[in-house]
């Protein structure tokens, strides 16, 4: 791919093509109004597009199933020697730009998707948050794996693998419930086996992005694009809520059972410090879809409202049915009126078990 785009970039221009193909795309709303821009895409461009697509993914793959093990191993290698060498670091510095990279690439292929009719452009300031919060999230998933698999070596791999099926099992539980047909339009040239292989490897790719960090990009086997172009903020806060509730308590474990490597560590201030990181990831990405999303004009609701909605929802669910609490008060009420009752007939009683000082009273 690499030798073609080159080719066809320095022979681009030089003869005329043969045809050309007219995309349409729409601009973003301005006061309600979206204006359709045509424009003309030659051959040698549309291959271009095509390479260039081809390498966002591949990045993504590269970051998720090639830096991301590397790091935490470098990481987990560091901490078991006490020992940080200057190649090391780099080495470790280059896997978490990459690992960032590619989840940033991954993010703009999913705005790319969702939104492939409109004209998208992806401001700086879109970049910037989208990095530091991929940058929050990836650094501190990772090192809160490497503290928890250093003290408890045994339970790693359950964690992982509970982590990892979970999330390569969901897209097909949820494609089973919806009782789709089988979807076979992904390649004429496929069979149905190459074509449940393939969808595999997706799902694949999924499970290794979302063990640490969210994936934008959301499969959906019953789509015939495979993506879940909807916007969903439930997913989103329930994933970032389970995901801080796990950080919490691997990182509880790996305080609790903590070895003497990590004798002249301050364990309190890191566990905080890793716990704010994390918030920190998550507040870039709300700053992310509240102002700097390049398609905030076409989200139903926004991320703030979506949130309120979630965390509405999730106090309905904590919350004691009506019937109960009616019940405690009648009970309460019961039990202070049974009360006035007794204290009242005592009084009684005494008084008439003392004539004569009910007689000086009154007097």
């Amino acid at each position: 791919r690499c030798v073609e785009v080159f080719y066809i970039y320095f022979h681009a221009g030089r003869v005329e093509e043969p045809y050309v193909s007219i995309t349409k795309k729409r601009q973003m709303p301005k006061d309600g109004y979206s204006e359709e821009i045509e424009k003309e895409v030659g051959q040698a461009e549309g291959k271009l597009c095509t390479h260039r697509s081809a390498f966002s993914r591949a990045s993504v793959i590269q970051a998720f199933l090639g830096s991301a093990p590397q790091l935490t191993l470098q990481l987990y290698i560091c901490v078991l020697q006490q020992e940080i060498t200057a190649a090391r670091s780099i080495f470790m510095v280059l896997s978490l730009l990459s690992i960032v990279y590619g989840a940033l690439r991954c993010n703009i292929l999913a705005i790319k998707i969702k939104y492939d009719d409109y004209d998208v452009s992806v401001k700086p300031a879109a970049y910037l948050c989208i990095f530091m919060w991929r940058s929050f999230e990836i650094a501190t998933r990772v090192t809160v794996l490497v503290l928890f698999s250093s003290v408890l070596q045994i339970w790693t791999l359950p964690v992982v693998l509970v982590n990892f099926f979970g999330f390569f099992f969901y897209p097909w539980i949820l494609f089973w419930q919806s009782k789709s047909p089988f979807p076979e339009n992904i390649e004429k040239a496929l069979s149905r086996v190459g074509t449940t292989i393939v969808l595999c490897l997706l799902t694949f790719l999924y499970a290794g992005i979302n063990m640490f960090c969210w994936s934008a990009v959301q499969v959906k086997l019953n789509d015939p694009d495979l993506i879940n172009k909807s916007q969903n903020w439930y997913r989103l806060t329930v994933y970032y809520m389970l995901r801080f509730i796990e950080n919490a308590f691997l990182l509880l474990m790996w305080y609790i059972y903590k070895t003497d490597i990590y004798l002249y560590v301050c364990a309190p201030l890191l566990v905080l410090q890793l716990l704010i990181g994390y918030c920190m990831a998550v507040l870039f990405m709300l700053v992310f879809y509240q102002f700097c999303h390049p398609c905030k004009k076409l989200f139903s609701s926004s991320i703030s409202e979506g949130l309120l909605s979630c965390f509405k929802f999730l106090c309905f669910i904590c919350k004691p049915p009506k019937s109960t609490v009616l019940t405690d008060k009648a009970e309460v009420k019961s039990l202070e009126n049974t009360d006035e009752a007794w204290s009242s007939s005592k009084t009684i009683d005494s008084q008439k078990g003392n004539p004569h000082h009910s007689v000086s009273s009154n007097a």
